[in-house]
């Protein structure tokens, strides 16, 4: 085992513990069970809650045993953390099939092969459907002062707005019933989460203390946020998703390979498993040759790699190099296509018949139908990485890669895109 604490300060990833020396101890002394919830609120996982499942994969590398929960309970009710207003609530049926591509994702970054770090995934829904309204109020809930959960953060700071429903309110004891029934189970010891559910990690440390007179720990890590202001994890298409039907993959390699100078070392220590030393290197690359983007494009490839598999990469980096005219376009999938130009200004057109110049001024490629012609008259036009310099061209069916699609170019950085049909 390494010490992971000293490796969780390194990467900048630590931010609550409630006695560290307590914790260090206890993982020095042998295997810990350490656990983290994802509640199904959407149908997959995002970015930001790649950050805690990749915390529980990095104690699981270093010799502990990690359990991924997935609420199949408490995705029905909704936690109010970091809310400001009642989260709508959607239906059991909803819930157990966002429960199940979850569970699928999970999955994908935690070893279960046998021995004492196998890992184990479950559903807070096995026990919590047991427990009836009157065992809940008896056994969980006479632990649980309100005066402290009126005090805690995600509470108190709906109480100053438009309130709070007992459903919500109720969702901090449901989350460490779910701490106390791993405890109980499987030994459980040490609950990971983001910072934002300090109140509720710590709720079941009280619950456990209180119950069981045992002494557990909980772990939080740092928000992620964004040197330029704007929030991690998002673009203008909304959240950046684990599943590729949500996100595509060539969108997913984009929004790292986009990530600004100031935080991609911050992003490789976060998101990677690279050492300090090839960190540091690239670091050090992005100091001394910020152009050649050597940084972002190790944190995109193992990133993309990582939740997307190696064939994902290569078809993405392929038609990234192929849209800048570096590769053929007409090796590219159809679905590699569209995802590419998904993120590129983009025509919709029922049919060919528009000049190129036309095209290019509705694609949003460029502001005007005059500025097209001009691109087009100065060799600063391309259609599938061919130059047109004939300011009166139109495609037709024969230009359309995989039988849609068109790409065009302005200049050597500019691409935009048309899809017929």
């Amino acid at each position: 085992m390494t010490d992971i604490l000293d490796e969780l300060e390194w990467r900048d990833v630590l931010a609550q513990t409630t006695d560290i020396d307590a914790l260090r101890k206890a993982l020095s002394e042998g295997p810990i069970t350490v656990y983290a919830g994802f509640d199904p609120t959407a149908p997959s996982l995002h970015v930001g809650n790649l950050a805690t499942l990749l915390i529980l994969t990095r104690f699981q590398r270093a010799g502990h045993k990690p359990i991924g929960l997935v609420g199949g309970a408490t995705g029905l009710i909704g936690d109010p953390s970091g809310r400001s207003t009642e989260r709508a609530l959607n239906t059991s049926e909803v819930v157990a099939e966002w429960v199940r591509r979850i569970r699928v994702q999970v999955e994908k970054f935690l070893s279960f092969e046998s021995g004492p770090t196998a890992a184990t995934l479950v559903s807070n829904l096995d026990w919590t459907s047991e427990l009836s309204a009157i065992d809940f109020l008896r056994d969980v809930g006479k632990h649980f002062p309100v005066n402290r959960m009126l005090a805690r953060e995600s509470v108190a700071a709906r109480l100053g707005g438009d309130g709070l429903s007992y459903t919500e309110f109720s969702y901090q004891i449901l989350q460490a019933n779910d701490y106390l029934e791993l405890f109980r189970r499987h030994g459980c010891t040490l609950q990971l989460g983001g910072s934002d559910q300090w109140g509720n990690i710590t709720a079941g440390v009280d619950l456990i203390r209180r119950v069981e007179g045992g002494h557990v720990h909980a772990l939080t890590g740092k928000l992620i946020t964004k040197a330029d202001g704007t929030k991690f994890g998002k673009t203008a298409g909304g959240a950046v998703w684990l599943d590729s039907a949500l996100t595509s993959p060539y969108a997913f390699y984009q929004y790292w390979l986009n990530a600004d100078d100031r935080d991609v070392v911050r992003f490789l220590k976060v998101f990677t498993f690279r050492s300090r030393e090839e960190i540091e290197e690239l670091e050090k690359a992005v100091a001394e040759r910020p152009f050649a983007r050597e940084a972002q494009r190790a944190l995109a490839e193992d990133l993309t790699t990582m939740v997307h598999g190696a064939d994902e990469l290569a078809a993405v980096v392929a038609a990234s190099k192929a849209l800048f005219g570096q590769g053929s376009l007409e090796e590219l999938a159809a679905s590699t296509l569209e995802s590419a130009l998904a993120e590129v200004p983009l025509a919709k057109v029922d049919a060919l018949g528009a000049s190129l110049a036309d095209l290019m001024a509705e694609s949003g490629l460029v502001e005007s139908k005059s500025a097209a012609r001009r691109a087009i008259k100065e060799g600063g036009a391309y259609l599938n990485n061919v130059k047109i310099t004939d300011e009166a061209f139109a495609p037709n069916s024969d230009d359309l890669l995989q039988g849609r699609f068109l790409v065009l170019r302005r200049g050597k950085k500019s691409i935009g895109g048309v899809v017929v049909g």
